[in-house]
């Protein structure tokens, strides 16, 4: 019988955005996650892959997962284990998964997966882009074989959250975020402002997240420092952007706004390194290559949260 499932491929640093995006993920039977690619972000490689396996093993999913790059290509670059907890995971002292990680590194599984599933794989980042960089560098005609690419990065009016110009996982890497955007001659992303214009009320996660399921339950405990940190600083609303892009890539039709600009990424600024820089005017003469995300139907996003953690 022949798997019409779209297959996907995850790059991604678990930390707790990550964590509900690839609970969206597994939920979803119209995917088949053919793997986890994992890079050092969020928090360091060592607690991002063990995060990614303890989550497969809490969703009862046998999906591989690929130890990948443990820092930036060029130069250091500090986590965000202050919003995550110091294992990105709210520092809850899980047990650890049983399963372990694959040996096969994650830029030659996203190469291998890109040649078993050509013209049909849906690549998803989630995190920094060093392990698709280094794919990238390997092998320049991987975006040949990707069907799909969408990213979570950027804020494309430079309305940053890691600094004032630039959005966590392009500035931890720009380099990286700059190979990626150079190569990939279409990709859709979900930058940090949309993020911000599709948080959900903290009163509705909270009731989200006291269903009765094994999902909700693990998830409620690992978030519980985020969301706490949230409120304290953002107000009555949560934002989860890595769960944003995968509604995204998930369901593209429920986007109800999407605008195509060319997109480069800042590597030398002095106040704008890890900056994405739209063309919005379309100055330079560049093709489109970023479809940005504007609006997304908040009630089917909020939807697809609930029910990634078996709460509707």
């Amino acid at each position: 019988m022949t798997n019409t499932r779209i297959p996907l491929l995850i790059d991604t640093d678990p930390g707790v955005d990550d964590a509900l995006a690839l609970l969206m993920a597994f939920n979803d039977p119209r995917f088949d996650v053919v793997g986890l690619t994992i890079a050092a972000g969020n928090v360091g490689l060592d607690h991002t892959v063990a995060n990614a396996l303890k989550l497969c093993e809490v969703c009862g999913v046998d999906v591989p997962v690929f130890p990948g790059a443990d820092a930036p290509l060029v130069h250091p670059a500090r986590d965000a284990a202050y919003v995550h907890g110091r294992d990105g995971f709210g520092d809850t002292g899980y047990a650890p998964a049983v399963r372990q990680a694959e040996a096969e590194h994650a830029a030659l599984a996203i190469l291998r997966l890109s040649h078993e599933h050509a013209g049909k794989l849906l690549l998803v980042a989630l995190g920094p882009l060093t392990n698709v960089a280094l794919a990238l560098k390997l092998d320049p005609t991987l975006p040949s074989r990707v069907a799909r690419c969408v990213i979570m990065g950027g804020s494309v009016t430079a309305h940053g959250n890691i600094t004032p110009a630039a959005e966590f996982n392009i500035a931890f890497d720009p380099e990286a975020a700059h190979i990626v955007c150079s190569a990939f001659p279409r990709f859709d992303l979900a930058d940090w402002e949309a993020v911000l214009a599709h948080g959900f009320q903290h009163d509705d996660a909270d009731r989200w997240l006291a269903a009765d399921s094994p999902r909700a339950r693990f998830y409620a405990g690992i978030s519980a420092h985020t969301r706490a940190w949230s409120k304290a600083g953002r107000g009555a609303r949560w934002h989860a952007a890595d769960a944003l892009a995968m509604a995204l890539a998930l369901r593209p039709e429920w986007a109800t706004e999407t605008l195509e600009r060319p997109l480069v990424v800042e590597m030398a600024g002095v106040h704008t390194r890890g900056g994405t820089i739209v063309d919005w005017n379309r100055q330079t003469g560049q093709p489109d290559n970023a479809a940005i995300l504007m609006r997304y139907d908040q009630v089917r996003f909020e939807g697809l949260i609930q029910a990634a953690l078996a709460a509707s």
